[in-house]
C-alpha cells in the first residue's frame, strides 16, 4: 500500500492499480486532499489509551483523480493536519513498525519530514497553533494527555491535568483547543467534547446536555461544530445549548468533517461495522453521498484539504505567578438542574490524591444569591459538590475539571453551560468580602502574590 516519492507520469500509471478507487468528477479537483488509510481504524480505542490504527495506517495526497503516499520510508503515518498558509503538514508517524508513533512535519513541496517530538510512549494527533506552535496528545504511563510546544523544539507546557485519556480534534478560530475526553469520569466508555485555551486554562464542556457519545469534532466555516455520535452527525450551533442532529444519509460516520469552498462536507462513511469507511462528498439535504475514495485497503478517514485557511487567534496567557488559583461562582442557582430558592447552602471542593482516591479539600459557604468564591490548588484535579442545609448533597460533579497555576476563573453557575450570561449584579460574596475562602492549605499548596 505504501507508495514512495516517484515522477507524475508514474504516479498516473500506479495510483488506481494499487490504491482502490476515485471519483473522477470528486472535488476539489485543483484543491490537494489528504487523508488516512488505515487496515482499520478503531476511533474510540483512545479512550482506553489503545492503538486507533491496529493494521496500521498511511496518509495519501490526492489531487483531482492522482493520488500517492505524502511520505516514503515510514512504516505508517497518520493524523495528517495542514498549516494556516497550506504548505505544510503535521502528522503522526513511525518509521519502523515497532517504533513509537512521534510527531513529523513535512512540506508538501517534498523532502525529508522533520521529526518535532522525542516522546517515551506514543505523540499523536498534531495541530497547528499560531505563533509557530503545535499541540498534539502524548501518552504518558498507558493514557493520553494533550500537550503544546513551539514547532522548534523545547519545552511542552501540559495542558490537561485530570485523570483519563484526552485527545485534540481541533484548534478553533477563537484560539481554543477542541478536544475530547471520557465522560463522566476518568475511564468513562462514552467521549464528550470540551474546549481549553492553549496554556490549559478555561477547560470547559462544550455543551452541558450530556448522553449520547460525540467525538471527532471539527469547526466548519459557520462557526458550528460537528462531529460524530451514535445517530450519525450532529452539530453545536452557538444560538443553543444542546446539539442538532444532521439530517445525513444513514450510516455510521468517523467524523473529521471537512467543508469544501461549495460548502459541501467531505465524510467518512460506511453503511454499518462490517463495511471500510469510505470518503464521500456530500451535498447538505441530498439523500445521497457521492464516493470520492474508498477501496479494499481498509478505512479511508481523516479528510484534510491542503489549501490556505484563516489564522486562529492568538491567546495571550492571563496566568499569574501564582501557586493556586482562584474560582468565583456568580450563582450556583443558575443551572441545568433545579435547585430550591435558598436551598443550596454550602459548597464541598474535592481533588484526588496520589493514588487516585478522592479527598475533601474543604467546605466554604455559599451566599443567599447563590455567589462563591474559592482559592483552590493548581493544576490538578478538582470537583463541586453542593450541599443543603442537613448537610444533603444536592448536586455533585460526575467528571473532574481544573484550573491553572495562577488562572482566575469566573463561572456563571453551576453546570450553566458555556452559553449562559450572567446577570448585571455583583455577586453577594464579594460583598462580603473580596478574600477568597482558602481550599490550598490541606492539599499542601503554598500561595505567592494577591487574589
Amino acid at each position: 500500500m505504501r507508495i514512495g516519492y516517484a515522477a507524475i507520469g508514474i504516479l498516473l500509471l500506479a495510483a488506481f492499480a494499487l490504491l482502490g478507487h476515485v471519483s473522477a468528477s470528486s472535488e476539489p479537483a485543483a484543491t490537494p486532499l489528504l487523508y488516512t488509510v488505515a487496515g482499520k481504524y478503531d476511533a474510540l480505542a483512545w479512550l482506553q489509551g489503545q492503538e486507533r490504527f491496529p493494521l496500521g495506517a498511511q496518509i495519501m495526497v490526492q489531487t483531482g483523480s492522482v493520488r500517492h503516499a505524502l511520505v516514503s520510508g515510514f512504516a505508517g503515518s497518520a493524523d495528517p493536519a495542514a498549516s494556516y498558509d497550506g504548505t505544510r503538514v503535521l502528522f503522526a508517524g513511525k518509521k519502523k513498525a515497532t517504533d513509537r508513533w512521534q510527531v513529523y512535519e513535512v512540506s508538501v513541496q517534498g523532502g525529508d519530514p522533520r521529526r518535532v517530538t522525542s516522546c517515551e510512549e506514543d505523540c499523536v494527533r498534531p495541530f497547528y497553533l499560531p505563533d509557530d506552535r503545535l499541540v498534539y496528545a502524548r501518552k504518558i504511563n498507558g493514557h493520553f494527555v494533550i500537550e503544546a510546544a513551539p514547532l522548534a523544539g523545547g519545552k511542552a507546557l501540559l495542558l490537561t491535568y485530570a485523570p483519563g485519556n484526552f485527545l485534540p480534534t481541533d484548534v478553533l478560530r477563537d484560539g481554543r483547543v477542541l478536544f475530547e475526553a471520557g465522560f463522566p469520569a476518568a475511564g468513562g466508555s462514552s467521549a464528550e467534547i470540551f474546549t481549553v485555551y492553549s496554556d490549559g486554562s478555561g477547560v470547559e464542556s462544550y455543551r452541558c446536555d450530556h448522553g449520547h457519545a460525540r467525538h471527532a469534532g471539527r469547526q466548519i466555516e459557520s462557526g458550528d461544530i460537528v462531529f460524530a455520535s451514535g445517530r450519525g452527525l450532529a452539530r453545536f450551533t452557538s444560538a443553543l445549548a444542546h446539539d442538532v442532529t444532521v439530517p445525513a444519509p444513514a450510516g455510521e460516520y468517523a467524523g473529521d468533517v471537512v467543508e469544501v469552498p461549495s460548502r459541501e462536507w467531505l465524510v467518512a462513511w460506511r453503511a454499518d461495522s462490517r463495511k471500510p469507511f469510505e470518503l464521500k462528498r456530500w451535498k447538505l439535504g441530498a439523500s445521497t453521498l457521492e464516493t470520492v475514495a474508498g477501496g479494499a485497503e481498509g478505512d479511508f478517514i481523516q479528510p484534510v484539504l491542503l489549501a490556505p485557511r484563516r489564522l486562529s487567534n492568538r491567546h495571550p496567557s492571563g496566568l499569574h505567578d501564582w501557586a493556586y488559583a482562584n474560582l468565583l461562582c456568580l450563582n450556583a442557582y443558575t443551572s441545568k438542574y433545579s435547585f430550591a430558592e435558598g436551598s443550596v447552602v454550602s459548597v464541598r471542593l474535592h481533588t484526588q490524591d496520589r493514588l487516585g482516591n478522592e479527598k475533601l479539600l474543604g467546605t466554604a459557604t455559599v451566599e443567599s444569591d447563590g455567589s462563591f468564591y474559592l482559592r483552590t490548588p493548581a493544576d490538578q484535579p478538582l470537583k463541586i459538590e453542593l450541599l443543603d442545609r442537613s448537610g444533603k448533597t444536592l448536586k455533585k460533579e460526575a467528571g473532574w475539571f481544573w484550573l491553572r497555576r495562577g488562572e482566575q476563573r469566573v463561572c456563571v453557575g453551576c453546570h450553566a453551560g458555556p452559553e449562559t450570561a450572567p446577570e448585571n449584579a455583583v455577586p453577594a460574596v464579594l460583598l462580603r468580602s473580596t478574600v477568597p475562602a482558602d481550599m490550598t492549605r490541606s492539599a499542601d499548596a503554598t500561595s505567592k502574590g494577591g487574589h
